[in-house]
């Protein structure tokens, strides 16, 4: 009775029209954001004249950009922004769902809003949202803030927080559809090392399996895969390989008999096992909402279930929306069955998040549950936060795909998604030198770090596009190295407390309406603001420098500006404009090498940032980089560095956590200091000792050498 058709697909609706909608009005609200996965601007759009922005988890190929259309994943978190606070509505709905967004100040120009002032038009602006679910129950939380880092605590506290990922995962990411084989392998690693260019992790795409059946190999080109991985691990690198959740239907595939055997796939309206088209041909699609199904796939990542795994190799979840080439949209069929009588219809956006879950946990499983995950996921919902991580899709080579990396991950950030990045040089078509130059120096500044090039494109390893370009992009692959510990640390806050790593300026600065709109800069935590050049043939750009009575120092020059105004750079092809903001201290590690696990008892340096007040603080969190003892036996450093009264201390932030490191202070840079007649360091035991330091009147800068305190220790330096 109430059928529909799809082109030449069939929704059977057996239980007739579900939907539901709810209306949400937000009296002195212009600024609404979130509701990822769209590409499109940070600030959402009114949708008045066109569709509404869509919520459906689909494997969409080459899309479009500036556009409301549905795309890998979908967190139904939308946050409303003034000056005078920040509310956030979570439709806690898995089903198709569309997002209306009228305002009553949308087309008026800012000569218009003047006008109605001036005339004492007492209008206030307001927006209004309409959520609409195909399926469902009406299930809304609203947020109440009142500040940003409220809300983010407040949906953290529904959701979780981002897991705190292993440090190797938050280092450069080296992938194609494909490396060709073992050789081929072994010389792409090879190449990082000829090239001096840092490397934490080799990726291998579809191709790597026996025909498309996941948990394998391919005999002939990947004959040795424990060798191959061993020989990574030698040069303290990892692995990652692709296992996607469409399942080759062979009754000599060990998974599918598994599968089928236990009824763990999903299935068609009449009960039989839904099979579709994907990369192997005809297959199965496992019931992911299963917890017997997603306990069962757990245990195929141990290691003498999946055949040459060993403990540096690590999982990519692609096509998980699911991906049905011959189904409606390329996805699965609303009317398909999962356990429990529900339609996919019902819990559709949750199909990706399960797979991703069922894989992170067969990754502690594997350990023994002592060794911390690593998962990338293309879909996902809400609460995809605690399995992993997320980029962006199948995006192209192209400025505009650059540009919009921004306004995608600050989405996803805002949804509770920290860890999150786009393919570096676009997956689609083929970057010249320039665009992928840019592209490196813009993902050394996200945070999922990961380069990825469709099977059809020319080869485009780093070193590949002249002597020039290998240099510039090897010196943006440091910069994001060096930055490690400071990347680290905000990760792990982003697990305590739910805050994004990367941010709007308006998280940050929540009473300037000047930041509300930006999305061609961000802040990294508090300290970092960032302005990637991302113009093709850029000779300069203008950089907002936000907070009043505020300072602000150029990382490379240490050129000191204040805030607020708009900062005019020039720039050449070696630059990419980041300010440290005054009153921040950021800890480094200046000696780059070809893993971030070879740096782990390399020393620090302390940038110190000085406030007009002279003052400023930091932390810093070290533990062993990969295992859960952090949480289960309290092993880590946690410290809090704070100067003010021309000193600087490091104290305990946290007395709870005891760990031995062998990494410790080598240098202090103190901007926007003045000279010292003398700097004397006061160690854990009350020791006095007089330092060497250097001072540049021009720049302002005093740099402390070799203060040779252990990193968890206590101790002071004092300016006299």
């Amino acid at each position: 009775m109430w059928e529909e058709t799809f082109k030449t697909h069939t929704d059977s609706k057996p239980n007739g029209p579900t939907s539901i909608s709810l209306d949400f009005s937000l009296p002195g609200v212009e600024n609404v954001y979130g509701i990822p996965e769209h590409a499109d601007s940070l600030k959402l759009k009114t949708t008045d004249s066109g569709d509404p922005y869509r919520l459906f988890n689909l494997d969409v190929f080459q899309y479009e950009l500036h556009n409301p259309m549905a795309l890998y994943g979908a967190v139904p978190l939308l946050l409303a922004h003034s000056p005078r606070r920040t509310l956030g509505i979570f439709w806690l709905n898995a089903a198709e769902t569309w997002v209306d967004i009228s305002s009553n100040t949308a087309g008026k120009t800012v000569l218009g809003k003047v006008l109605d002032y001036v005339q004492g038009s007492s209008e206030e602006p307001q927006t209004d949202v309409r959520w609409i679910s195909e399926s469902g129950i009406i299930d809304a939380f609203i947020l109440l803030g009142p500040k940003p880092t409220d809300i983010f605590h407040q949906y953290a506290s529904l959701t979780g927080t981002q897991a705190f990922p292993p440090l190797f995962s938050l280092a450069y990411h080296q992938c194609r559809w494909n490396y060709n084989d073992e050789e081929d392998v072994r010389s792409v690693d090879s190449g990082f090392d000829l090239h001096d260019i840092p490397c934490d992790v080799i990726w291998l795409d579809i191709e790597h399996t026996d025909g498309k059946r996941y948990f394998t190999w391919d005999p002939n080109k990947f004959p040795s895969p424990r060798d191959m991985l061993q020989g990574l691990q030698a040069k303290k690198r990892k692995m990652v390989t692709i296992v996607d959740p469409h399942i080759k239907v062979d009754s000599d595939y060990k998974i599918h008999k598994e599968v089928r055997s236990h009824g763990y796939y999903t299935k068609t309206k009449d009960g039989s096992d839904y099979e579709g088209w994907c990369w192997p041909g005809t297959a199965g699609y496992p019931d992911f909402t299963d917890p017997e199904m997603r306990s069962w796939w757990a245990s195929m990542f141990s290691y003498d279930q999946y055949e040459g795994s060993t403990e540096n190799l690590y999982i990519w979840n692609d096509m998980n929306e699911p991906s049905v080439f011959n189904g409606p949209e390329v996805t699965m069929h609303k009317d398909a069955v999962h356990k429990g009588g529900w339609e996919n219809r019902d819990l559709h956006n949750l199909y990706g998040f399960y797979v991703q879950m069922a894989t992170a946990e067969g990754q502690v499983h594997r350990s023994g549950g002592t060794e911390r995950p690593f998962v990338l996921t293309r879909a996902f919902f809400a609460g995809s936060q605690r399995y992993g991580a997320v980029w962006t899709g199948d995006n192209a080579a192209e400025w505009d795909h650059l540009r919009i990396s921004i306004p995608m991950c600050l989405s996803l950030g805002l949804a509770g998604i920290s860890f999150t990045g786009a393919d570096v040089g676009g997956f689609f078509k083929s970057p010249d030198a320039s665009l992928l130059v840019r592209w490196f120096q813009t993902g050394a500044y996200q945070p999922f770090f990961r380069s990825h090039a469709h099977l059809d494109t020319p080869r485009r390893e780093p070193w590949l596009f002249g002597d020039e370009n290998t240099r510039l992009i090897r010196e943006a692959v440091r910069q994001r190295y060096a930055l490690l510990p400071f990347w680290y640390t905000l990760f792990y806050q982003a697990y305590r407390t739910g805050e994004p790593v990367m941010r709007p300026l308006w998280v940050e600065y929540p009473t300037d309406v000047s930041t509300f709109a930006i999305d061609d800069e961000y802040m990294l935590g508090g300290a970092l603001l960032v302005h990637p050049v991302t113009e093709e043939g850029a000779r300069g750009v203008t950089a907002y420098l936000p907070g009043k009575g505020e300072v602000w120092y150029d990382v490379h020059t240490y050129q000191k500006h204040t805030a607020p105004q708009n900062l005019y750079i020039p720039v050449t092809m070696s630059s990419i404009p980041v300010f440290q903001r005054g009153g921040t201290i950021i800890p480094r590690k200046d000696r780059v090498r070809r893993s971030s696990e070879c740096m782990a008892g390399d020393p620090y340096t302390l940038y110190v940032a000085l406030s007009p007040q002279n003052a400023a603080s930091g932390e810093l969190f070290v533990d062993d980089g990969h295992t859960f003892s952090f949480e289960t036996k309290n092993q880590y450093i946690h410290r809090k560095f704070t100067f003010a009264n021309n000193s600087l201390t490091s104290s305990n932030a946290d007395p709870r956590g005891e760990f031995t490191s062998a990494a410790w202070i080598e240098r202090v840079v103190i901007m926007g200091a003045q000279r010292p007649s003398g700097v004397q360091l006061q160690g854990p035991e009350g020791s006095q000792t007089d330092l060497e330091f250097e001072f540049d009147s021009e720049t302002s800068v005093l740099t402390l050498r070799k203060p040779a305190v252990s990193v968890g220790s206590d101790w002071s330096l004092v300016l006299r």
